[in-house]
């Protein structure tokens, strides 16, 4: 159903801006990838221009990884795109926990709602168990892009942020990327 729904909304997610921000979004757990075998911590965001990596990684791991991510997408391992740990998942199991939360608790009088716990619960852990292949659908069909085209590598650029409010670092690597 999902990938009938992305066919139909092709002209929308090969936007020119919107795919170069799902390859960005594709590229980026490709890259976490192939840095996770090496037990880097990391996280990522993505734009229409690149990506940021938050983790601390050598930046010339970094740029390793990268240029082998989009390599190896071109080659065909267009499953790099798609990530267990992505916010995709997260908003997915979020959305459909609470639409079910929602609709289990809504209406009905307090006495009912208190009766009705335990079944809205336990569809509730339903649809966190069902909710990361839904969500790895959504990344596959919707919000990353496997095939990077024709994208390079143009920079990588470390700096150090300080989290506000806690006086902790955190290092980011901002990765830039061309398509044409």
């Amino acid at each position: 159903m999902l990938k009938r729904l992305a066919q139909w909304a092709t002209p929308i997610l090969t936007f020119p801006y919107i795919l170069r921000t799902r390859r960005n979004h594709g590229l980026e757990h490709a890259t976490i990838h192939l840095l996770t075998r090496h037990r880097y911590n990391l996280s990522g965001r993505s734009n229409d221009s690149g990506f940021v990596l938050i983790g601390d990684v050598p930046t010339d791991k970094v740029e390793t990884a990268v240029q082998e991510a989009i390599n190896r997408m071109k080659k065909g391992e267009h499953r790099l795109a798609v990530h267990p740990n992505c916010g995709t998942n997260l908003v997915t199991a979020g959305f459909l926990s609470t639409l079910v939360a929602w609709v289990g608790f809504g209406g009905g009088k307090r006495r009912d709602t208190y009766e009705r716990f335990p079944m809205v619960m336990m569809l509730m852990m339903g649809v966190v168990l069902f909710s990361t292949p839904i969500g790895m659908a959504l990344q596959k069909y919707f919000t990353t892009e496997g095939d990077p085209g024709d994208m390079e590598l143009v920079s990588v650029t470390k700096s150090t942020t300080t989290i506000p409010f806690t006086g902790r670092t955190v290092i980011t690597h901002r990765v830039v990327t061309r398509q044409d």
